[in-house]
Order: structure tokens, then C-alpha cells, then sequence
């Protein structure tokens, strides 16, 4: 038989995991600025400066402290 749920959330595509510095926290919502310069606002425990995951508007994480690289193709 056939879930027709799970066959409209398979249609949805899937939620990036972005990485960013955390500018502010503020009642446990932080401020990430993205490497592009945006910024978003996200759920979790953090620390100012931090560099974290972020999917969802939920901090997932620490990220890795690693320079930006962009390339032309």
C-alpha cells in the first residue's frame, strides 16, 4: 500500500546544513553570519565567536575552524 505522507515529504527537498560564526546570543537564540555575509538566527547553546552547523534554524554543532575557499569553474 502506498504512504502518501512519505511520498509528499520525499518531494520536499532536503534541509541544508550551513556552517557560520556566531555574532550574538540573546535568550537562547543566536545570530550566525554566513560566509556570504547573511545572517540567520538559530536555536542552541553556543559561545560567541564560535563557528558552528546550523540546519533548520537548530545550531547542530561546532564546525571546524578552516579558511573559505571559492573557485570558478
Amino acid at each position: 500500500m502506498l504512504n502518501l505522507h512519505r511520498q509528499f515529504l520525499d518531494l520536499l527537498p532536503e534541509r541544508p546544513l550551513l556552517v557560520g560564526d556566531v555574532l550574538s546570543i540573546s535568550d537562547g537564540v543566536a545570530t550566525v553570519q554566513l560566509p556570504g555575509g547573511g545572517l540567520l538566527q538559530a536555536r542552541g547553546t553556543v559561545t560567541v565567536g564560535q563557528r558552528v552547523f546550523v540546519r533548520d534554524g537548530a545550531i547542530e554543532g561546532p564546525a571546524p575552524t578552516l579558511s573559505y575557499v571559492t573557485a570558478e569553474v
